[in-house]
């Protein structure tokens, strides 16, 4: 009988052990979201106006790679969201209109995963907003390298003449 005892006392253990093994590598694989984007300012290039009665052409393009954003995603199967906003800091004018749009699909190592959307310009509000997304399949993987492009629209001599600042705001969800 003590063989019987100790045989099942070892498959409990087996057991055990394989639950905890799997509980591991799923905390370890269902990290949570990250998105990086490194510090990059532009300055909307605005040419002088010369003649009386002219206005500005109102809509100023930044390089298409003005940001470059680098996202971490879980292990699980679905799709995480990248949102962006816009935060006057702390100067800004309602009249001017913040775009954003992303231009290339960046890096990954993930096979049957895919990035959509936000290839087309949207209006960034001060409220999150999706820009894009990206499904995974049970891989622990990254995005690198997804290049965001900025607009300015709005621009006119009707604007009271000043430095306006904004700060734009990348978060990630699931």
């Amino acid at each position: 009988m003590k063989p019987i005892h100790f045989m099942t006392l070892k498959i409990f253990s087996i057991k055990h052990y394989i639950c905890f093994v799997f509980f591991l590598i799923f905390s370890h694989l269902s990290k949570a979201q990250s998105v990086t984007v490194p510090v990059t300012n532009w300055n909307a290039t605005i040419p002088a106006i010369t003649e009386a009665g002219s206005n500005y052409s109102g809509t100023y393009s930044s390089p298409t790679n003005q940001a470059s954003i680098n996202v971490g995603l879980p292990a699980l199967l679905g799709s995480v969201k990248v949102y962006v906003q816009y935060q006057g800091n702390p100067t800004w004018n309602s009249s001017l209109v913040i775009s954003a749009k992303r231009t290339n699909n960046g890096s990954t190592l993930c096979l049957g995963c895919s990035i959509s959307g936000g290839t087309n310009y949207i209006t960034v509000p001060l409220t999150p907003v999706e820009l894009f997304r990206i499904s995974t399949i049970l891989s622990v993987t990254s995005y690198t390298g997804i290049n965001i492009q900025y607009q300015v629209s709005g621009v006119s001599v009707t604007l009271p003449a000043a430095t306006y600042n904004s700060r734009i705001v990348f978060t990630v969800s699931n």
